[in-house]
């Protein structure tokens, strides 16, 4: 009973963290364009937030040698609460600028960089491992509905009231995590007294052979994963579909009601997805590939939509089994190093992969930015297929 609860205050506090970090970034972009016009400068914060949070991953070892878990996510997002009602204060006695904003910004993605590794990390430690898929596949649903939700909450509200207002409201929601978080209880059996190297993340990685394919393909898709952000998605909508930009909404909207799906399938049949995971996980890697060359090749709206929601289903299915037989096969001590140096590696891929992908999008055309997603996608599920007999050790 305790562990259940312990998980409802683990889900309901980073919700409630998640939609503060949702509103405060809509904040920042109002405030930020109100005070400079400029959308280089707001460029600027998407790409100071990545690289916090790289530097935030490879960082972790060393605050976790020294702090538990519940700790960890308590004392961040403690902090993070003190900085936004820092620059809640600030906003409401001068103008900012961008110098000073975006320094609370990458002092608070910093600390964000923490609390997804040691929540995944922690889960395993507060439900029954015959309850892990069940487990992620809610918390995901939970995240997924937040971010599609939070951005258009978000953007109502600046819109009705002020950048500022919503600072607020964002401080209110972290207020309300760190006190739930604060009533988790969780035995941790691990040494703080262990001396760990800084890389001890990416070494536990390469020298365990599930560990080390598992992050081989999440290197390869996150590059793969960067065709879906927002810019790359406006400029096909315009030149494929000719649509309005109405449509880059419908687009992204259809994308997180997949995921939202996904998760909600695996929840309901975990018994199934548990007996054949293995399975499941090939199938889906190679149906995400095959989704994206379609997408990439269709100039017909509805079937765009049905293939954005079939991805986004897909691509949930598949991160949760990863995730679930990560915690399974890595001893429970480990895991808040191995989501730490994931965290990282994710970030500071896709941060590059953007680069690479708006620079190819220009250069080239939009069509063959899918088709190279396609083509990375298929490379990561033949490399499955190829080390398919590992999983079973």
């Amino acid at each position: 009973m305790m562990r259940l609860r312990s998980f409802r205050f683990l889900w309901m506090g980073q919700g409630f963290s998640n939609t503060g970090d949702v509103l405060y970034i809509v904040a920042l972009i109002a405030v930020l364009y109100q005070a400079t016009g400029s959308a280089l400068y707001l460029s600027l914060l998407p790409f100071t937030i990545t690289m916090a949070r790289f530097l935030s991953g490879m960082c972790a070892p060393l605050v976790l040698n020294r702090y538990s878990l519940k700790g960890l996510l308590v004392g961040s997002q403690s902090i993070k609460t003190v900085l936004l009602g820092s620059l809640g204060i600030s906003l409401g006695l001068f103008t900012p600028s961008v110098l000073f904003i975006l320094p609370f910004a990458f002092l608070i993605a910093f600390l964000d960089g923490w609390a997804t590794p040691a929540r995944n990390a922690m889960l395993p430690q507060l439900v029954h491992e015959a309850e892990l898929a069940k487990a992620n596949s809610f918390v995901a649903v939970v995240d997924q509905s937040i971010q599609f939700g939070g951005w258009a909450i978000g953007g109502i509200f600046v819109a009705a009231t002020s950048g500022p207002f919503v600072i607020w409201l964002t401080f209110c929601t972290y207020v309300i995590s760190t006190f739930l978080m604060a009533l988790i209880v969780v035995r941790e059996q691990r040494d703080y007294k262990k001396k760990m190297p800084l890389m001890s993340g990416w070494k536990l990685i390469w020298e365990h052979p599930i560990l080390r394919i598992f992050h081989i393909m999440i290197f390869i898709e996150a590059i793969a994963n960067v065709v879906w952000i927002a810019a790359i998605l406006y400029i096909f909508v315009e030149e494929v579909l000719l649509k309005s930009e109405a449509w880059w909404g419908y687009l992204n909207a259809s994308f997180f009601i997949g995921l939202i799906a996904g998760g909600m399938l695996v929840s309901k049949y975990t018994k199934w997805f548990e007996q054949y995971m293995k399975v499941t996980l090939l199938i889906t890697c190679f149906a995400i590939s095959i989704l994206t060359f379609l997408f990439g090749l269709t100039s017909v709206p509805v079937i765009a939509l049905l293939l954005t929601v079939l991805s986004g289903l897909v691509e949930q299915v598949k991160s949760i089994i990863m995730v679930t037989i990560i915690q399974k096969k890595c001893l429970k001590e480990s895991l808040p190093e191995v989501f730490s140096a994931q965290s990282a590696l994710i970030s500071i891929t896709f941060g590059l992969g953007s680069l690479l992908y708006g620079f190819l999008a220009e250069a080239v055309s939009v069509a063959f930015v899918f088709a190279l997603s396609g083509v990375l996608l298929l490379a990561s599920a033949l490399y499955l297929l190829k080390r398919i007999q590992f999983l079973d050790d």
